[in-house]
């Protein structure tokens, strides 16, 4: 077994600096770990791509949909995919899973620890987001679906956990 590449061992550091346990998977140039987010559990998944100099990140996350719901929450994905300047969300048909995914490429074969962070912290926030949209479409009777407006359910701000440090100050 050969070991793993410098650069997935930086993004371990990384994981390291921050307090994040993480687990390197043997043979392969991928780290493993899990996040408990504000609606959901998340599993991520690192992979270092040395060749490239780059990095994937992806968050996932389960979701069941019967034949009803998955065109529903599909195009609910496209929807939000539009609104993103980084990754994007995907469905895995074969895992009933939820995916956020986003990719950078390096300049150095030690990957900069803030960006992995930025990286992580992204996948996680984006699929915790879109997790209870999802989760309404999955909720509302399939009598309901065509009724949904899902241009407007994405525009609903109640039911997104509010993003750390970002509350209003008040003014005097």
């Amino acid at each position: 077994m050969r070991p793993h590449s410098q650069q997935l061992l930086s993004v371990e550091d990384a994981f390291g600096r921050n307090g994040w346990h993480c687990q390197l998977v043997e043979g392969r140039e991928v780290l493993r770990a899990g996040f408990d987010a504000h609606h959901t559990r998340i599993a991520l998944v690192a992979q270092a791509y040395p060749s490239l100099n780059a990095l994937s990140v992806v968050a996932e996350s389960p979701l069941r949909l019967d034949a009803q719901h998955l065109p529903v929450v599909l195009e609910l994905l496209a929807r939000a995919n539009k609104q993103l300047t980084l990754g994007g969300f995907e469905y895995d048909l074969d895992r009933a899973l939820l995916v956020f995914r986003t990719t950078n490429l390096f300049e150095r074969e030690k990957y900069d620890a803030d960006i992995i962070s930025s990286m992580v912290h992204c996948a996680i926030a984006e699929l915790d987001r879109i997790t209870p949209y999802a989760a309404i479409v999955r909720d509302s009777p399939a009598g309901d679906l065509d009724e949904l407006d899902l241009v407007e359910l994405l525009q609903r701000e109640d039911v997104i956990p509010p993003v750390p440090g970002d509350e209003e100050e008040e003014e005097y």
